[in-house]
């Protein structure tokens, strides 16, 4: 099941963000994201040590991340120096089902249909952005993603707003099932709505030894 949701988060986030098409590999996928402080980026699907070392050691260019479904200290534990820990994640999934909405008062909402991403705006009267999302379809699976609040705009109920009515487009198109990366932050968000965590989403990037050592 994580593995099926694995796949499915891997090739909709690669289109969500616009990157080359993921590259499947036999420990699971390498993705050329392109950014200067995110070059590339390895999402091991059954990650073990020996898996880890190898892909690990592997990683000649900084800014390159290192994915897996492991708790984030047994990662660590694997990895040659050179390597930094980056925020705790989830891998998070839900069944999907269309649910009624209601914008708070002084917002309105917006969506926009980019090829396959269709993003999701909350403005303020005034017309700033208070929060976001975006969602990519890719048959039976959805990926939610970007989803944020800007901070004088949250306990508003927005957050949940922009996720109901993602998962309300998602389910329009023929998706069963979403799934998508979370913070810790956000988890308490999504499991509010029926979100479940299906396995801690280790991350870690390559800085190079000497950058490791100071």
């Amino acid at each position: 099941m994580v593995s099926r949701l694995a796949r499915a988060w891997v090739a909709g986030w690669a289109v969500s963000r616009g990157t080359e098409p993921p590259v499947e590999l036999l420990e699971g996928f390498r993705v050329d994201v392109g950014l200067p402080h995110h070059v590339a980026r390895y999402v091991l699907l059954d990650a073990d040590e020996a898996t880890v070392r190898r892909v690990a050691g592997s990683v000649t260019v900084p800014s390159t991340w290192l994915k897996a479904f492991v708790e984030p200290e047994v990662v660590a534990s694997w990895l040659p120096p050179g390597w930094t820990e980056g925020p705790l994640t989830f891998l998070m999934a839900t069944d999907l089902r269309s649910s009624a909405t209601r914008t708070p008062d002084g917002y309105a909402v917006r969506t926009e249909t980019e090829g396959a991403v269709t993003f999701l705006r909350v403005l303020a009267d005034d017309g700033v952005l208070a929060a976001r999302g975006q969602v990519v379809v890719t048959g039976e699976c959805a990926v939610v993603d970007q989803v944020e609040t800007e901070p004088a705009h949250r306990r508003r109920g927005l957050g949940s707003l922009v996720m109901r009515r993602l998962a309300n487009i998602a389910a329009e198109r023929g998706a069963a099932t979403a799934v998508l990366g979370a913070s810790v932050e956000g988890r308490a968000l999504y499991e509010s709505l029926g979100w479940r965590v299906q396995a801690p989403l280790a991350g870690f990037v390559y800085r190079r030894e000497s950058s490791a050592g100071g």
